[in-house]
């Protein structure tokens, strides 16, 4: 099926996911929504990020996407129920994925998780991760200023490094021995991160494995794009067109060429 994969986020993070799935599924075509004139999304209440998602499904499926994925942690911790029970189209969130990850690889069972004020208020991953396996023990720490770091483009430097130890200092004594980044903003720190807990920490981003659950949903389904060619990607922002290429083509490179202005408010 030539029909695009549709991804949205609150901004630029969700690009960590798209470049995932064009290295599993070189042939699909993709389109990507960024909301940048709303970001962040982690400290708005429920009924707009609620909103928020609507609007963002809504325009992506006026081109005629067959799949989407919602590349948002605080979207798809407070709104993936509603779109799935809302449209009809197969709909795939982040924090399942990122959750199974996190529990194959820890050995002790305790794990970490940085978030957004909305996703870790809402206590997705930890009853995702306690359904996958109840003796898991959990600690949770919202991190608000990673998003704006990452879209100001500072995610290296004395600020990006303060700000990274203010946040994980705590987990020094919760002994965790794997670390769910919870917020598809943060694999752009995942550098700081890993150097911050000195290789003691396995660091886990959803984006790789949300892109397998992307091909085994379309394997499925028998949705596969079977053209030899190269897909094509259509990059869309509701604000600062010119900010998100520069930063997002330090994340895909060449292969970003054009961002689109568009409005998605009705």
């Amino acid at each position: 099926m030539e029909q695009a994969i549709g991804v949205f986020d609150s901004g630029i993070g969700g690009l960590t996911v798209l470049k995932a799935i064009k290295k599993q599924l070189p042939h699909e075509n993709l389109i990507y929504l960024g909301d940048t004139a709303r970001v962040p999304y982690g400290n708005k209440s429920k009924d707009n990020i609620i909103r928020y998602s609507i609007e963002n499904t809504q325009f992506l499926l006026k081109h005629n996407i067959k799949i989407l994925v919602v590349a948002c942690n605080t979207s798809t911790a407070i709104s993936l129920n509603i779109l799935k029970e809302k449209f009809a189209i197969p709909i795939l969130g982040v924090i399942e994925p990122g959750a199974r990850r996190a529990l194959e690889v820890t050995r002790s069972g305790r794990i970490g998780i940085i978030g957004t004020e909305a996703t870790i208020k809402s206590g997705a991953y930890v009853r995702v991760l306690k359904d996958m396996r109840k003796d898991v023990i959990v600690f949770s720490k919202a991190c608000p200023l990673f998003v704006p770091v990452v879209e100001e483009g500072l995610t290296n430097g004395k600020i990006a490094e303060e700000i990274v130890k203010h946040y994980l200092e705590s987990f020094n004594t919760h002994f965790i021995d794997t670390m769910i980044l919870g917020c598809t903003h943060y694999p752009l720190l995942k550098g700081l991160i890993k150097e911050y807990f000195k290789g003691s920490v396995k660091v886990v981003d959803s984006a790789n494995e949300t892109a397998k659950a992307v091909k085994e949903l379309l394997e499925n389904n028998r949705m596969l794009n079977y053209a030899k060619s190269d897909g094509i990607s259509k990059f869309f922002v509701t604000d600062a067109a010119e900010r998100f290429l520069k930063i997002g083509k330090t994340i895909l490179g060449s292969s970003m060429e054009e961002v689109q202005l568009v409005t998605v408010e009705k």
